[in-house]
Order: structure tokens, then C-alpha cells, then sequence
């Protein structure tokens, strides 16, 4: 174990080393790093050793951990943002009421099993989501990894300010769909720049009002349920046949999948300060439950919204006019100003989703290049935001179609990337095959107990003790290819995908 605890330490040394070379360097890049002293998160993707959250664990007991990342999830999925896919079903795809509950619900706790399994890496390794990855992909591996996971990190970061930006122009028409994007992305830079810490405390502070709040969101919608019928009627009269409805529920329900599975591309991140020995189970049932529950309590109100709005005119106005945003503002409209101090609140809940990804997202740029992990996180977290507001602005006026286009592509990579590291891990690395393998070096308890481990983390920053990578890449390709002949977006047809009903379905994930 000392000899473990050496090579880890020398490994951080020498980023470190080589960051302090930056630090006493040029005036221009020295004032970067002093602003770490103004309680900014300095580590980057370097992991944080056993011994180092071991004695944290003196400080902050586990069971303030767990309130703490219950309280995380809650806020970044008891919102607006897992809300938001929920309200499409009827309006964008022509789904009844049935045929919108049954495949979002069933697809939505589906996707919850990814980030459960991926984050029980985190106290094992306390290394971040994709530097773990780096043990499957290898080190150029993974850097393609990295970028697809900032790309699905700024697009959901997009939709978020998109739909904040709806939600304050509809509340205050004297309020441009600018400026509420402006607000997103500076209260989001500003609390993702502290670090994990302050990420945790500010979600686990916000997440009570927030849970508050949609369940007020239930109380104006059900007020409304007597409309259901009718838009049912009116999907009826639409006359879609058999086969396209069950291709718009066959891509809706990638949509759905997609709102909980991507969040496995970061879920480790939020468990490294946990002790080593937390049991698997601990972490997997907390995470499963921490986005389940919150996202299909959402999810549940945003259905029956959405199907309500079909047929209740100043709902569909409304949506037509502002957008999701403006439905859900309009949802609150007879309660009067407490109604928009609600709306406000549900805003929240947007910016809580926008920090995780920006926080998250970050490190991803460490994986690049070697090089960029001496630039400091904060650097990236704000290129991030520069880069998700100037696409928002962009594309202001084009809410539904980015978020139906854009989430099912996600998922294709999440679901490649999950079926991998599962082969990984239970078939190439499980503890039965590894013991076949090595069984002369167990002489006593104590090897085959560190053996169990499966991972060798002290060698997460060395390409030459971990994996080339080149058949979880090739895989990975196989994988991309099957995505093309079964996607169904706007842009791109396979041509699987395109044979059922009158507008495709989406079959790469179902």
C-alpha cells in the first residue's frame, strides 16, 4: 500500500510541478492561477487518493455526503430540464395520453440504470467519469470520448437557457429572450466555477423550493385534467395510422431514455470524495434513485400538461407563442405575481441542471490534450458557457426541434459506451476471470483481496501501464454504425429507420 500511496502521490507531484512552472511563469498567465485563491476548485482531473478522502471522512461524515448528493440530484432532475422532453409527446409527436405515459416512464427508468452503474466508479477510482474511461478507451481513445461528452454537455446546456430565456420573456414580455438566457449562463459560470463543494451545497439548498414548487405545478395542472379527453379526441381525428404512431412512440421513447442515461458520462464526478470501501450498492441505489424519482415525478406533470395544452386554447397559445417556457408560465397565470414567483423558482431549476454540466464538462477538456490539464478548470468552465450562450442565441427560435433532434443522439453514444464498460467489467476484468488468470499469485488473503480491485488506478495518468484502447474503439465504431442505419432525425434518415409509419422511427435505441 505505500508503495501505491508513492506512485500516486508522484503522478499528482508532477502535475502539480508542472503547474506551479505556469504559475511563477509569465505575468500573462500568472494572474490566472492567483484567482484560485478566492476559494475556486483547483484540482482538475487529477484522482483524489483513498488517504486523501479518507481523512476528509473525519470531517464530513458519509451520511452528509449522501443528504447532500440526494439533494444534487433532486435539483439538477425535479425540474424543468427532465421536465421539458415530457411535454412533446402530444404536441410534437400526436401521442394520446397513453401512448405518451407508457413509453416516457418505461424509457426515462431505463435510462436511470446507466448513471447508477457509472457512478459506483467513483469511490473505487476517485477519478472523474472519463478519466476512468481512459482504462477502456486508452489515452487517444478517450480524447474522442471527451469531445462527444462536451458536445452532449453544451446541448443540454443550450436547451436549458432556450427554455429559461421562454420562461422570463414570458413572464415579463418587456423582457427579451436574451437577456434570459444572459441570466443562465452567469449564475451558472458562478457557482460552477467553485468546485464540487459549493456545486453541492447550492443544489442540496435549492432543491427544497424546487420540489415545492412542482408540486404546485401539479396542483395547476390537474385543475385542467377534464381537457385530456378532448385533446385524445383530437389525436384520434388526426388519423395516424398503426404503424406511425408506433413510430413516433418508438422515437419518442429515445428521447425519453436519453433525458436520465446521459447523465453517465459524468456521474462519477460527484462521488470522488466518497471513501474507497463505500459499497457498490450504496452508490447504485442513491443514484438510481436520486434521478429516478425526481425525473419521473417531473415527468408525470410535464404529460399531463403537454396533452392538456393540445385542447386547451390560451395553454396551446401560449406554447405556440413563447414556447415551453411560456406553456409553463401560462400554467401559473390566474394565480396572479405568486404565480410568476413559482415560474421563477421552476427558472431555477434550469440553471441547477446547467451547473452540473458546466462543472462536469470542464474537466473534459483536461482529456484533450496533456498539455491542457495545466490550464485550471475555471478557464474551461467559462469557455464552455461562452461557447452553449452563443449557440443559444443562435438557435433562440428553434426550442423543439434542437431538443427532438438532439437528445436521441446522445444516447446513441452513452448506450455504446455503457454496453462497453460493462463487458469490461463482467467479463474481461470480473473477479472470476482475473482469479483463472492469476490464481498462482494468491499466496495469501491480502494479495487476493488487493486483487479484487480489478483496476489498477495509480495509473491513470500513465499510457504506457493502461490499455491501447483499440478494440473498445473499433467497437465503439461498430457501434456508430449501427446508430446510422436505425436513427431518425430531421437531418438524417437510416434506412431502417425510415420504412416504419409516415415519419420514421428512432430504432437505435429501442
Amino acid at each position: 500500500m505505500e508503495t501505491e500511496l508513492k506512485k500516486d502521490q508522484s503522478v499528482n507531484t508532477d502535475v502539480e510541478s508542472a503547474k506551479d512552472s505556469f504559475v511563477h511563469g509569465p505575468k500573462y498567465i500568472n494572474w490566472i492561477y492567483k484567482l484560485d485563491n478566492l476559494g475556486i476548485e483547483t484540482r482538475g482531473i487529477e484522482r483524489v487518493s483513498p488517504e486523501e478522502r479518507e481523512e476528509l471522512s473525519q470531517v464530513i461524515p458519509k451520511w452528509k455526503l449522501f443528504v447532500e448528493t440526494i439533494g444534487l440530484w433532486w435539483a439538477a432532475c425535479g425540474g424543468l430540464t427532465s421536465m421539458s422532453s415530457f411535454f412533446l409527446p402530444t404536441l410534437l409527436f400526436g401521442l394520446n395520453l397513453r401512448d405518451s405515459m407508457v413509453p416516457g416512464l418505461i424509457a426515462m427508468i431505463i435510462g436511470c440504470l446507466v448513471p447508477a452503474y457509472t457512478s459506483t466508479m467513483g469511490p473505487k477510482s476517485g477519478c472523474r467519469q472519463m478519466v476512468s474511461a481512459r482504462f477502456l478507451f486508452g489515452q487517444w481513445g478517450v480524447k474522442f470520448v471527451s469531445l462527444v461528452t462536451i458536445v452532449g454537455g453544451i446541448g443540454w446546456s443550450v436547451v436549458n437557457s432556450l427554455m429559461g430565456g421562454q420562461m422570463l420573456r414570458a413572464i415579463n414580455h418587456n423582457v427579451s429572450l436574451d437577456v434570459g438566457i444572459v441570466v443562465i449562463c452567469v449564475i451558472t459560470l458562478i457557482v460552477a466555477i467553485f468546485g464540487i463543494r459549493v456545486v453541492l451545497k447550492f443544489q442540496t439548498i435549492l432543491s427544497i423550493p424546487l420540489f415545492v414548487a412542482c408540486i404546485l405545478f401539479y396542483v395547476v395542472v390537474c385543475q385542467k385534467m377534464d381537457y385530456i379527453h378532448d385533446s385524445n379526441e383530437l389525436v384520434k381525428e388526426a388519423g395516424y395510422s398503426a404503424v406511425t404512431t408506433r413510430g413516433n412512440w418508438l422515437s419518442y421513447f429515445a428521447i425519453c431514455y436519453s433525458v436520465t442515461a446521459t447523465w453517465g458520462a459524468g456521474a462519477s464526478d460527484y462521488y470522488i470524495l466518497y471513501p474507497e470501501k463505500t459499497p457498490s450498492y450504496q452508490i447504485f441505489l442513491i443514484t438510481f434513485l436520486g434521478i429516478g424519482i425526481p425525473s419521473t415525478f417531473v415527468a408525470i406533470a410535464g404529460t399531463f400538461c403537454g396533452t392538456i395544452a393540445l385542447s386547451y386554447k390560451p395553454w396551446n397559445d401560449a406554447y405556440n407563442e413563447f414556447g415551453v417556457g411560456g406553456l409553463i408560465v401560462e400554467t401559473f397565470s390566474h394565480w396572479g405575481r405568486f404565480g410568476k414567483f413559482v415560474s421563477v423558482l421552476l427558472y431555477l431549476s434550469l440553471i441547477c441542471n446547467n451547473i452540473m454540466n458546466t462543472y462536469s464538462c470542464a474537466f473534459e477538456f483536461q482529456l484533450i490534450d496533456r498539455y491542457l490539464l495545466y490550464v485550471p478548470r475555471w478557464i474551461w468552465a467559462t469557455v464552455i458557457t461562452v461557447i452553449y450562450f452563443v449557440l443559444s442565441i443562435a438557435g433562440k427560435n428553434h426550442f423543439s426541434t434542437i431538443l427532438g433532434n438532439f437528445l436521441p443522439m446522445l444516447g446513441y453514444w452513452i448506450t455504446i459506451y455503457i454496453a462497453l464498460l460493462l463487458e469490461e467489467n463482467l467479463i474481461f476484468r470480473s473477479t472470476v476471470t482475473t482469479r483463472k488468470l492469476h490464481e498462482r499469485e494468491f499466496d495469501d488473503a491480502d494479495d487476493e483481496e488487493d486483487y479484487d480491485k480489478l483496476y489498477n488506478w495509480d495509473n491513470w495518468n500513465d499510457p504506457k501501464k493502461i490499455t491501447m484502447g483499440l478494440a473498445a474503439s473499433l467497437a465503439f465504431g461498430c457501434g456508430v454504425a449501427g446508430a446510422v442505419i436505425g436513427m431518425n432525425q430531421t437531418y438524417y434518415q437510416g434506412p431502417i429507420a425510415k420504412l416504419v409509419g409516415d415519419y420514421g422511427a428512432d430504432l437505435t435505441l429501442n
